[in-house]
């Protein structure tokens, strides 16, 4: 992948300039040197090269297969907003992904992408979404009432059952299906850390296929696929309507009035809980983790939710849950969901005086973006009050916790509705403290923690 210098500079940042130099190269001898860490968690590694090399730097990963890393907020700007066009998922996402989530919305491209967009975008309407906020809290007390006090849990696993539980109780609404669920949780788990191993290790792909793993969790994603398709199948043969999101979806029509057909339903209801819970887990863990480690937030936070009626009126509890936006939001700054998204270029495109060809694979570093001390005063310090509203407007530019441009996460206000309700919930009636200063890091499809130890102490 040749890089041809158009100009004697290329911006560090928005605003500076790192000067004639070409764009770094990371050689592939170097990152076989480093595979074992990379594995476990290649964030490290990323950032020394980041802080080595400037904000963008090409990665060789084998014979012609580059990669350029970036955390250039102009570049990123450019490839998911400005000229989103030019761009496309690569195939981790629209062939590895979707092998075992099928091709819905999230591993989709072009016309069948934004067919299928259009039709399920008014399901996460606020409008529509209003209808499911007590649905949502009922969901969320449940799963947190009988939490153990007074001695050290991880609250990971925690969060992660409750928001899938948040998501299966609005997607299904009602009925005895906790079961199913849980088996579904559990393949969507171990197919995702199967699929890390295939992207960590591509060089023992062959393996994989030649010891029947791979085809065994092919057969795991049919497993949580014929349990969907039962349940899908239940309702219509019911005729009952309750007003959750699969009805939402079940009455979603394509411009000539037919249906969505039972494959493409069960692929977009496997991404849904796939995307839905997970990224809205991690972010939750991380967020509660960070106000516990922080007594100065978390009596502020104390203070806004000390009287609110969670009981009562869920839009109006909502929007005097600012500080706890404000602390979710934050946490997200430092441990984005989304840690790293990635495209691939139809045709050359000039970024900063480097002309780079088509079929260019980039990957868009949001961790490092959001952390880039040319950007953020004391970045590494959680600092809610960054987000304080006549402040948020500064950060547009290079804050994208879930995404941008036509591809931004299409749940975002689902789960920020979800996040602000837990929080604002969990720290009404807990003291929380953690043992820990720091947390182990997880990168997996998205950013998940480690253990995460914490202690409640009933109010």
């Amino acid at each position: 992948m040749p890089v041809k210098s158009e100009t004697a500079n290329t911006p560090e940042s928005e605003g500076s300039h790192r000067g004639p130099e070409a764009v770094h190269q990371v050689s592939q001898w170097e990152v076989f040197k480093n595979r074992k860490r990379i594995l476990r968690n290649p964030l490290p590694f990323h950032q020394e090269k980041f802080e080595q090399y400037g904000n963008t730097f090409i990665v060789h990963i084998g014979p012609g297969k580059r990669i350029v890393f970036t955390r250039e907020p102009e570049t990123v700007r450019n490839i998911l907003q400005k000229n989103h066009r030019n761009y496309r998922k690569s195939e981790l996402q629209t062939r590895d992904l979707a092998k075992y989530i099928g091709h819905g919305i999230l591993t989709s491209e072009g016309d069948f992408w934004r067919k299928h967009r259009k039709m399920i975008q008014p399901a996460f309407h606020k409008e529509q979404l209003q209808g499911l906020i007590d649905l949502m809290y009922r969901a969320i007390r449940e799963e947190l009432s009988g939490l153990p006090e007074d001695q050290i849990i991880d609250i990971f696993p925690k969060m992660s059952d409750l928001a899938f539980q948040v998501v299966a109780q609005s997607l299904f609404r009602a009925g005895d299906f906790r079961e199913d669920m849980n088996r579904i949780q559990e393949i969507t788990e171990d197919n995702q850390k199967m699929l890390i191993r295939e992207m960590r290790q591509p060089y023992l792909k062959w393996w994989f296929q030649l010891s029947g793993r791979i085809e065994h969790h092919l057969g795991l994603s049919q497993e949580a696929r014929n349990i969907l398709d039962d349940l899908i199948e239940d309702r219509i043969r019911s005729g009952e309507r309750r007003g959750d999101l699969l009805d939402m979806l079940l009455d979603a029509r394509y411009e000539d009035g037919s249906p969505m057909p039972r494959k493409q339903l069960i692929d977009e209801l496997i991404i849904l809980f796939t995307a839905g819970h997970e990224t809205t887990a991690n972010a939750l863990s991380f967020a509660i983790f960070l106000i516990a480690s922080h007594p100065q937030v978390q009596q502020r936070l104390y203070q806004e939710v000390r009287e609110l009626d969670f009981e009562g009126d869920k839009l109006k509890t909502l929007r005097s849950l600012g500080y706890a936006q404000q602390c979710i939001e934050e946490a997200m700054r430092l441990f984005p969901p989304v840690y790293v998204i990635d495209r691939v270029s139809v045709h050359p495109e000039t970024l900063h005086g480097h002309t780079f060809p088509g079929g260019t694979t980039w990957l868009l570093s949001i961790y490092e973006l959001h952390r880039s001390p040319n950007l953020w005063d004391n970045p590494e310090t959680f600092m809610p009050e960054r987000f304080e509203p006549e402040l948020r407007k500064k950060y547009s530019g290079f804050y994208f916790p879930f995404g941008a441009g036509p591809r931004m996460c299409i749940g975002n206000v689902f789960a920020m509705n979800e996040m602000m309700l837990t929080i604002g919930w969990l720290f009404q009636n807990y003291r929380i403290t953690t043992p820990a200063k720091s947390l182990t890091l997880n990168p997996l499809i998205s950013l998940k923690p480690g253990r995460v130890p914490v202690e409640l102490h009933s109010r």
